[in-house]
């Protein structure tokens, strides 16, 4: 499950003005902005620990963590992180948004694919296993959002698929998209032509060329 064993994150509203020297100011202080939306209520401009926030993004579920979110001189409620922005060189984390999560209503979410075992088709056969899809979409309550989906390959032959109608399904979880949609497959190694044989098949051109020459070339007298 990916609802969070945490400790609530806490928010402190954000008051005066929202611009880039205003954000800064809160980097400077130890905090990050970000902004609280989503159960019909109104945005709210907010700024969080940093530190909780990371944990939070480096865990199994990552950011399909739900977790309790305090705003001050606000009820508690449900959220999750669903956008967030990096500073490119060192990594710092800049600003996020926090969605309010109703734990009755079903949601949409990404969830990472992980592949297990070493199948058939490479261990006994030659070939590759090609990963295609890393996430797939699901539909299913926020308490029911699994960190990632197991998929068993090691029966997988060559030239054999998984497809999203093979990955394992529960009653709980609904797979979006096309159902035969390839999630990873197993590939032959594909070989080089060998150098020589196509020198060789450059000759025949080679000579052909050479006997025009000759037949174009004028008569000795």
């Amino acid at each position: 499950m990916a609802v969070s064993t945490f400790d609530a994150v806490v928010a402190t509203p954000r008051e005066g003005k929202f611009n880039k020297n205003a954000a800064r100011r809160v980097r400077v202080a130890g905090k990050i902005p970000a902004v609280v939306y989503g159960a019909g209520q109104d945005p709210v401009a907010v700024t969080v620990d940093p530190k909780v926030i990371t944990k939070i993004l480096h865990s199994e579920s990552g950011h399909n963590t739900i977790f309790d979110l305090n705003v001050e001189g606000g009820a508690a409620t449900k959220a999750m992180i669903v956008d967030w922005q990096n500073e490119p060189i060192k990594g710092k984390l800049l600003h996020i948004d926090l969605k309010r999560i109703a734990m009755d209503k079903a949601m949409r979410v990404s969830v990472p694919v992980q592949l297990i075992g070493v199948p058939t088709g490479v261990k006994n056969q030659g070939g590759i296993l090609d990963h295609i899809l890393r996430e797939v979409e699901i539909e299913c309550l926020p308490g029911d959002i699994p960190s990632h989906i197991d998929v068993d390959v090691t029966g997988l032959e060559l030239h054999g698929a998984i497809h999203i109608s093979d990955l394992p399904h529960s009653g709980s979880i609904k797979f979006l998209g096309e159902e035969t949609a390839t999630v990873a497959h197993i590939t032959v190694i594909k070989e080089e032509a060998p150098a020589e044989a196509a020198e060789g098949a450059a000759e025949p051109e080679v000579a052909k060329k050479g006997k025009t020459e000759t037949a174009e070339a004028p008569a000795k007298k």
